[in-house]
């Protein structure tokens, strides 16, 4: 287990949104943006335990998932510019990223899609007899989609290569989950009751999601049948766009404090310095090359030119 890999990732991520941030009021990111900042640590320590070959489907909030799974920051800036060079011709935004290098099969913004589309995806893998696993990220929201209860039924009958990773957040835009859900309710009695394992973790320590996701994939290959993995964690910043939002008033006192106090890059951090060969200048350099990268990569997507008008009508349905 690279400690200083782990590290590596989970800023680079926080990075690039924070510098998606700095540069949105400038209005030439014309799309919405769903940021994770707070949340890296799921799709680092799920990606760390995925092979190349194996696909994931994301939901609104997906830079994070793309970029934890090797996803093209070039690609994805420029999708975020609205260019020729985006990972979607510039025609989706934020939340239609997607890389079939990476194997980041699609994001998908509407609330419980990807957990359909991703099942569709692991029925393909099992009518072709392919050894290849599909991770779909969903929130707290989308279990309460009808979607999701189907979705669960269709992966156990078919005894589907899925994993099911739920970020929960605690808030579905600005509602929480007390005002959204049953007093009893659970995620995991609802998996049980399909059928399927769930496990559940601490979202915000990248080591415990590294643990749990390889546990499920372990029981996944043994057993041959899909898992869900329900992740406690917490983002920072308001819903859609790069602002704090703590003045409206919808979060408790003191809840996105305590939140921060958890961050999941400074609790790696803290591990990483206590190691007694520990070499400052190893972070300071990884901070260096991240920064170089996202420069290079905004001045690329600066750069790109926009898509031909002509370009609208590709790739639809006649």
């Amino acid at each position: 287990m690279d400690l200083i890999k782990f590290y590596e990732q989970l800023l680079y991520i926080r990075r690039v949104e924070e510098r998606i941030a700095s540069e949105y009021d400038k209005e030439e990111m014309r799309c919405p943006v769903h940021l994770s900042v707070g949340q890296e640590a799921v799709p680092v320590g799920v990606s760390a335990c995925l092979e190349k070959r194996d696909h994931v489907v994301s939901a609104h909030r997906s830079h994070a998932h793309y970029l934890a799974k090797g996803g093209n920051l070039n690609s994805m800036l420029c999708e975020l510019f609205g260019k020729a060079d985006g990972c979607a011709g510039g025609k989706g935004g934020s939340m239609h990223l997607i890389d079939l290098d990476a194997r980041v099969s699609a994001a998908v913004p509407i609330v419980g899609s990807s957990v359909s589309i991703g099942v569709g995806i692991g029925f393909g893998l099992h009518l072709q007899g392919k050894d290849e696993k599909v991770v779909v990220y969903l929130g707290d929201g989308a279990t309460e989609e009808g979607v999701f209860s189907e979705s669960l039924d269709f992966a156990a009958l078919f005894n589907l290569p899925v994993l099911f990773v739920c970020e929960n957040n605690l808030y579905s835009v600005y509602t929480p989950i007390d005002a959204r859900q049953a007093e009893n309710r659970d995620i995991q009695r609802i998996c049980d009751a399909h059928g399927i394992k769930a496990f559940a973790g601490d979202g915000n320590n990248v080591l415990e999601v590294y643990d749990l996701a390889s546990q499920a994939l372990g029981h996944m290959k043994k057993f041959n049948k899909p898992v869900l993995i329900e992740f406690s964690t917490y983002r920072w910043l308001e819903h859609c766009g790069p602002n704090w939002d703590d003045h409206l008033g919808y979060r408790p006192p003191n809840e996105l404090e305590d939140w921060i106090e958890k961050c999941p890059i400074e609790q790696l951090k803290s591990k990483i310095e206590a190691h007694p060969n520990h070499d400052q200048r190893v972070l300071e350099n990884i901070e260096k090359s991240i920064t170089e990268k996202i420069e290079n990569a905004l001045s690329f997507a600066r750069a790109s030119e926009f898509p031909e008008p002509d370009n609208l009508f590709r790739n639809i349905y006649a």
